[in-house]
């Protein structure tokens, strides 16, 4: 006989068995804890929806205080953080690479065609992979413009001000010219996509099988670690490359993403980026006891990739510590390669300042899961 239909005793006896619960499983108490403590630590302190300091370089130029002048209020805006001169040539390969966000071309005769009344025009050149970190800094180009003449048209030069102004700033949106979002937002879906499957799946492969019972067949083989975590590994490049697949193809058939550059070079690069987020699965499945545990601590390394890699909000926004810690994590340079491939064109040169740290992490993670696996076994 259960007697009463609801007895707060039986009740209340459920609920301390709960806690008691939570506070052996270390694992999920920490995460109770870490979780909100991490979001709200990347929502108010690291996401900046409104970049300032974004690298530029100037290309050219005669000299002139007209053209001083004009530097110097992109440099007082706080928008632009000017990186020096830099030659045509040079300026365009910053801009493939990602090093510089702006070009601002003067021309060589500035001051000589402004005082014959020429209208010259000087060039902005900005990059419009990612359309929310340059839209600030181009809004703000009219004060600046604005601001500069009325500084120097004053004086012996008073007669050239008015209407039309005596010079004036084209801004040219390379690689995204009408700033459509989803050339950023659709490219960084195939890597946060794979972040999040690759990693969740192979976690919760291997935990499934301890949970089973099933490992002790695979320890009573003479399979090394290695060979164990290898093994897992290889079916989920297979799954990893399908899903890559679905996405690329509604990238270019539903949204009209354009591919600029080679396959092959984007074949290649997410295959590493592939390898180095299921060796962060295999890590977590060594150190989870079971799914849940897996799963949680996925969504754990889940929400920096999310919030610090540049796929939601601009990466030059973010302050010093918060890019430091992007800069490890594989999807902030996936980003920037599926981004370069797709929109700039860029072969091997340009990415590989992007695709070596994958490589490094991948094999550094490796190591650990090898050594967090073998302690698993013994």
């Amino acid at each position: 006989m259960r007697g009463a239909f609801f007895s707060f005793r039986r009740f209340w006896a459920v609920v301390v068995k709960e806690f008691l619960q939570l506070r052996r499983d270390r694992m999920t108490f920490a995460m109770i804890v870490a979780i909100p403590l991490v979001q709200t630590i990347l929502f108010g302190y690291a996401i900046n929806t409104d970049p300032r300091n974004l690298p530029a370089a100037v290309v050219g130029g005669d000299g002139s205080p007209l053209a001083r002048s004009f530097v110097a209020g992109l440099g007082a805006s706080g928008y632009f953080s000017l990186a020096g001169a830099m030659s045509e040539r040079e300026a365009e390969q910053a801009l493939r690479e990602g090093r510089i966000l702006f070009a601002v071309t003067i021309p060589s005769d500035f001051a000589r065609r402004v005082l014959r009344g020429e209208r010259p025009q000087i060039l902005v050149e900005a990059d419009g992979s990612d359309p929310v970190a340059a839209s600030g800094a181009l809004a703000a180009l009219p004060g600046i413009l604005a601001r500069a003449q009325a500084k120097d048209l004053s004086g012996p030069l008073a007669g050239l001000a008015g209407t039309p102004a005596p010079y004036s700033v084209a801004v040219h949106r390379r690689y995204n010219p009408e700033g459509l979002t989803r050339y950023n937002i659709v490219p960084g879906l195939m890597g946060l996509i794979l972040t999040l499957m690759t990693v969740m799946m192979t976690a919760l492969a291997v935990t499934r099988e301890r949970e089973r019972g099933t490992m002790e067949n695979l320890l009573a083989s003479p399979l090394t670690p290695l060979e164990i975590m290898a093994g897992k590994i290889l079916p989920y490049v297979a799954i990893g490359h399908i899903q890559m697949g679905i996405v690329l193809g509604a990238a270019l058939f539903l949204f009209r993403i354009p591919f600029a550059g080679d396959p092959l070079v984007f074949y290649a690069a997410s295959v590493v980026f592939m390898a180095a987020n299921l060796t962060v699965g295999v890590t977590v499945s060594s150190l989870a006891r079971n799914q849940l545990q897996a799963l949680q601590m996925t969504i754990f390394y889940f929400l920096p990739n999310l919030m610090l890699s540049g796929f939601m909000f601009p990466f030059a926004g973010m302050p010093d510590w918060a890019r430091a810690i992007g800069s490890v994590l594989p999807l902030t340079h996936f980003n920037r390669i599926v981004r370069g491939v797709l929109l700039k064109g860029s072969g091997w040169t340009e990415l590989w300042p992007s695709l070596w740290p994958i490589a490094l992490f991948a094999c550094l993670v490796m190591v650990l899961a090898v050594r967090s696996f073998r302690r698993t076994l013994d």
